[in-house]
């Protein structure tokens, strides 16, 4: 069910979406994140020459996050280009795990299609978190 504040999300998403420095892949992703505070942080990936040490979108919000004050994460909303949902890939889905619970939702959505909702725990089964290390 969508969250009354997807609209928000998205917009924001998208702004910083056309920021996307992707000269490489030319695969722009944005990524807003509603923290604990109540505020919208955003992120966008970066690539690079020395293509392994870009930043993706997702853990580009979070810095921003936790730059801003803000400790956990309550949604995520990554846009992408394209039809398919744009999911967080596998060390986003870790990274978004630290600082998000497990029945926090996040949004995937292809701008042309339909977006996809699945919680942490969806996303990444079987987790570990920060939890096991006695935090």
């Amino acid at each position: 069910m969508p969250h009354p504040l997807d609209p928000e999300l998205l917009a924001a998403a998208e702004a910083v979406r056309a920021k996307a420095y992707a000269p490489y892949s030319n695969f722009q992703v944005g990524t807003a994140i509603l923290a604990d505070d109540g505020k919208v942080y955003v992120g966008c990936n970066v690539e690079n020459a020395a293509y392994p040490i870009g930043n993706c979108a997702e853990p580009s919000a979070i810095a921003a996050m936790l730059a801003g004050g803000a400790k956990r994460i309550r949604r995520v909303y990554t846009t992408g280009p394209g039809s398919s949902p744009v999911t967080p890939c596998g060390g986003c889905r870790q990274r978004i795990r630290e600082f998000a619970d497990p029945d926090v939702v996040v949004v995937s959505h292809g701008v042309e299609g339909m977006p996809l909702e699945q919680t942490v725990a969806q996303l990444l089964p079987h987790s570990f978190g920060p939890e096991f290390l006695g935090r």
